[in-house]
């Protein structure tokens, strides 16, 4: 009997050097995946500073746009924007304001970067008065009646230079109302992102302290998904392809890695990750005390939701992970 007959099988010799590890890597992130999201406020020369978000902040539009350049010379070309007006009321109607925050934000951006890709939250829960994500009535958030809002303000944004909206409000049959809106107002190629699997989750704490959107009252579970639902979350992304929707968006993303695989293998459209304020602030906190290695934590994140199916991911540290990556 040879030596050669008790041989063992060395995947080992496939990772021995950093060449050979990246000639073999299956998973790859880079600066192209990744979508930047920023808070925009009323008001000059404003950078404001979010507790819960180290490193994150407000921009006033003249400093998003300086903000936004620095982006574009990281090589991302992907903009999500969320408005914080000054003034909010019972339906929200700076939504679609056409001198709003976000449209004149997006008319800003639209001059300065015109190659970029824009993209607007649409939801109410910044612009309400009690911070529910449609309009109230006797304590209920109402679904039918808030669909045309969000289809005005879709067109709103469209009209001042979105070139995708991203309905997040989670009412039934959002997506149709905004591509009937869209298309009967001709901007037939305005793309919808839809946020399709949108959990009442415990990660969203910090953005809320960021856009200030905490409801008044209750909470979102009559209109949030169930966190404990699978089977719901690829309903809600069928009905949203169905519907018009170009890209399908899983949020938040560390806690469902399962439900990103499950959409972006059973559906036709990219599926997106939202890496959410939560996730974000765990891990700036963790490293400020020095607990964890932020950047290889963040990148093993990252690179999680690429391997789960994600085509894009929408993250807070998209200008870390591209000055990580350009090094």
């Amino acid at each position: 009997m040879t030596s050669h007959d008790h041989s063992i099988a060395r995947p080992r010799r496939l990772r021995a050097t950093e060449s050979m590890r990246a000639l073999v890597r299956e998973t790859t992130l880079s600066v192209n995946d990744l979508i930047q999201p920023f808070f925009v406020v009323e008001g000059h020369a404003q950078r404001q500073v979010i507790a819960s978000m180290p490193g994150v902040l407000r921009f006033s539009v003249d400093e998003l746009v300086l903000e936004a350049k620095v982006a574009v010379a990281l090589g991302i070309k992907a903009f999500l924007l969320f408005g914080i007006p000054d003034e909010k009321d019972e339906e929200g109607s700076e939504a679609w304001n056409p001198e709003g925050i976000v449209q004149r934000a997006l008319r800003a951006l639209r001059r300065e970067l015109p190659d970029v890709v824009l993209i607007s939250d649409v939801c109410l829960c910044e612009y309400t008065s009690h911070g529910h994500c449609g309009l109230v009535h006797n304590g209920m958030v109402l679904n039918d009646e808030t669909l045309p809002l969000l289809a005005r303000t879709a067109v709103s944004h469209a009209h001042a230079g979105a070139d995708m909206v991203a309905p997040s409000d989670m009412m039934d049959g959002r997506v149709s109302a905004l591509r009937v809106a869209l298309d009967h107002a001709g901007l037939t190629e305005t793309a919808i992102m839809a946020y399709s699997v949108k959990y009442a989750s415990a990660f969203y704490g910090p953005f809320r302290d960021a856009a200030g959107s905490t409801p008044q009252f209750g909470d979102r579970r009559a209109y949030q998904m169930d966190p404990s639902n699978a089977r719901e979350a690829m309903r809600e992304a069928f009905l949203d392809e169905s519907e018009g929707a170009d890209m399908l968006m899983v949020k938040p993303a560390l806690a469902y890695l399962d439900i990103v695989k499950s959409v972006s293998a059973s559906t036709h459209l990219p599926t997106v990750a939202y890496n959410v304020s939560g996730e974000y602030s765990m891990v700036k906190a963790a490293s400020a005390h020095g607990w964890v290695d932020e950047r290889r934590v963040v990148l093993e994140m990252l690179t999680g939701f690429r391997r789960a199916g994600a085509k894009l991911i929408i993250t807070y540290h998209a200008l870390d992970v591209a000055r990580w990556l350009k090094n």
